[in-house]
């Protein structure tokens, strides 16, 4: 199970994916979007966990980002786009994605972190019971990185993040191959990550 924001997805998910799929013998892997990527937004609050309702405009950009994984992973039989989260109202919580997917009769599951997820993993909902319900290995960002304890993810560095993407178009820049053509040509043609 690969999480994230994929915002947009590129290049370096996909050889991730492809590294992990090899190394530890996954038949699938899971590219899972969140929904509502709660440490990012900051919206782990007390009035989300009662409402537990999205606001339309991350539905509506949850369900942009769940197609540009479909259009990412095109091609590759053992990639799967699964779209639980962006589907779950409320904060996404990894803990809840891996006891459906147990609850679905998947027998072991490998948790993809990047190393700054990694880091950040204390302050997930319920940790231990993540690292209970999932085999976790870690994929370093930046060299010497770390992989806190856990098995590594073997695969080349690429210096590229969705954040660099989105600057990039946000300023012109072009980001044919550091994402699938297919992503380039929906984000043109939505119009995303342009200039205010």
């Amino acid at each position: 199970m690969l999480g994230g924001t994929f915002d947009p997805p590129h290049v370096g998910h996909l050889v991730l994916g492809e590294c992990v799929r090899w190394q530890f013998g996954c038949g699938r892997v899971l590219f899972v979007p969140a929904g509502d990527p709660y440490r990012k937004t900051g919206t782990d609050t007390a009035e989300n966990r009662r409402a537990g309702v999205a606001s339309p405009r991350k539905v509506t950009r949850g369900v942009g980002r769940l197609e540009m994984v479909r259009l990412a992973i095109g091609g590759n039989s053992h990639f799967v786009a699964d779209g639980r989260e962006v589907a779950r109202a409320g904060p996404s919580y990894t803990v809840d994605t891996l006891r459906e997917l147990l609850a679905e009769g998947h027998e072991e599951i490998v948790l993809v972190l990047g190393s700054d997820a990694l880091a950040d993993l204390p302050n997930w909902r319920e940790p231990e019971e993540i690292r209970r319900l999932a085999r976790i290995v870690v994929a370093e960002k930046e060299p010497g990185a770390g992989t806190g304890g856990f098995e590594g993810v073997e695969m080349p560095l690429l210096r590229i993040s969705s954040t660099v993407v989105r600057a990039r178009v946000a300023a012109g820049q072009p980001i044919r191959y550091l994402v699938p053509e297919a992503v380039r040509e929906y984000i043109e043609r939505e119009g995303l990550y342009g200039r205010p």
